[in-house]
């Protein structure tokens, strides 16, 4: 069993200020986000040009933050926010939902098209390829806080690692498990999934690969949005297998997780529109 680094969450210190590792995974996730759109731009087939892409991403970065984190606090934790609302404006804590994030971004990406005269869905399949780098590095900054980690596993297990951040949800299941009592003698940590590990192949390199292959073709306009929502629906239910569930919220209704539950939709509605799409006249 591997234990994890627990690595300082501040990457760089210059004086008073303190630079995340975090903060970084967002960055860097920017960065892939305008490279990733200059190449499709130069590729050609869109009307983006490199000035929109530059405007597309100012309505990004507000998308994904604010519905981010308004998503974490609507789906997975309201009542401690309701309690300590103050605690809202704490982002470098974490706290960030991917569903909220997707719907600020839908929301940021038509308010986009409508500014620039396009088609909703005409700049929702240029921007769906260049999100899954951004997914894939905001995971690796999970595993880096050490945050959202995964369930108990064999420590006989190769991937089987113990997390320092986790020690008293450990010290919590010991007390109600033998085995898992006996787990915690022995190796000082429960052995767990790395779950941001498989996250970070499933709905960040995985996802990517598929969407952007896909896209190099000219498709049926909305198709490869829907890809893009069906796909990622799949790899975050599977994931979720892997994953902790949230402390506040427990497994629900049919021993599924928040996440699963909120995939579940994306699954429907990305199979129904890659579908339905499929039947229209390439774009």
């Amino acid at each position: 069993m591997f234990i994890h680094p627990n690595f300082d969450p501040v990457a760089i210190q210059l004086g008073p200020l303190a630079i995340r590792w975090y903060a970084l995974s967002y960055i860097v996730g920017f960065v892939l986000f305008v490279w990733l759109g200059r190449k499709r731009i130069k590729a050609g087939n869109t009307l983006f040009t490199n000035e929109m892409l530059d405007d597309l991403l100012t309505w990004g970065v507000v998308g994904v933050i604010l519905g981010g984190r308004f998503g974490y606090i609507l789906f997975y934790n309201l009542n401690q926010y309701l309690t300590n609302p103050l605690d809202i404006f704490k982002i470098w804590e974490g706290g960030m939902s991917f569903h909220g994030g997707f719907l600020g971004v839908v929301l940021a990406v038509f308010l986009f098209a409508r500014k620039h005269k396009m088609r909703f869905l005409q700049a929702l399949d240029f921007v769906a390829p260049l999100v899954a780098t951004g997914l894939a590095s905001g995971r690796i900054g999970n595993f880096i806080n050490g945050e959202l980690w995964g369930r108990v596993t064999d420590p006989n297990h190769f991937w089987a690692m113990g997390f320092p951040q986790a020690k008293f949800a450990d010290a919590a299941l010991a007390q109600v498990n033998a085995q898992y009592a006996t787990w915690l003698t022995q190796y000082g940590y429960l052995p767990r999934h790395p779950s941001q590990l498989y996250q970070f192949a499933l709905e960040g390199l995985c996802l990517f690969v598929m969407v952007w292959i896909f896209s190099k073709k000219a498709r049926p306009e909305g198709q490869v949005s829907a890809l893009f929502l069906g796909g990622y629906g799949v790899f975050r239910f599977i994931a979720e297998f892997a994953r902790e569930p949230d402390a506040q919220l427990g497994l629900l209704g049919m021993g599924m997780s928040m996440g699963q539950w909120l995939s579940v939709p994306m699954i429907i509605l990305g199979v129904i529109g890659f579908v339905y799409f499929g039947k229209q006249k390439a774009a």
